[in-house]
């Protein structure tokens, strides 16, 4: 399980950062700490005090140079199964089509793609037999079959974007 994650938006903020936001960027996105008062750590870790370390995260969150911050959790680890998938949804039912997906805690991801197969998604639940009743569910409320892309093998690729010299 990853602590924490930050994504940082790819864009030419960098040059922005000082090198103890950078640090901090570091420290969020590979090594968040699990304690009562985390912001006093990294502010330890970064060589500033806690209330520093807090006022500069909040303030690269409000430049939008950090999008999210949260736990990652290994879902298969933990006896949860997962799948990949994907709808062909006419333009008069996006609306509804996305807001019912986005109504169900087990969809993590939802994107909008250019391509036949307009809307992708990934369903998690504590059993396939949850995950496929909430597919189900979903194209029984909506009318759009889902397109159920499981998994053969998974590869889990963590990335970390070193930012401090």
């Amino acid at each position: 399980m990853t602590a924490s994650h930050a994504e940082n938006c790819t864009s030419n903020n960098n040059d922005t950062l000082d090198q103890i936001d950078k640090r901090i960027l570091d420290v969020i996105q590979s090594d968040f700490p699990l304690e009562s008062r985390p912001y006093a750590v990294i502010g330890e870790k970064c060589g500033v005090t806690e209330a520093e370390a807090l006022a500069r995260v909040r303030a690269m969150k409000e430049r939008r140079l950090i999008r999210r911050m949260g736990a990652n959790f290994q879902s298969a680890k933990l006896g949860f199964r997962s799948t990949l998938c994907a709808a062909k949804v006419p333009d008069e039912a996006m609306d509804g089509f996305v807001a019912e997906v986005n109504r169900h805690v087990g969809v993590t991801h939802n994107y909008l793609r250019n391509h036949e197969y307009n809307i992708w998604f990934t369903c998690i639940g504590p059993s396939w037999a949850s995950v496929c009743a909430t597919l189900a569910e979903i194209t029984e409320k909506t009318g759009i079959p889902i397109l159920n892309l499981p998994a053969t093998k998974l590869f889990k690729i963590k990335v970390d974007f070193q930012m401090a010299d």
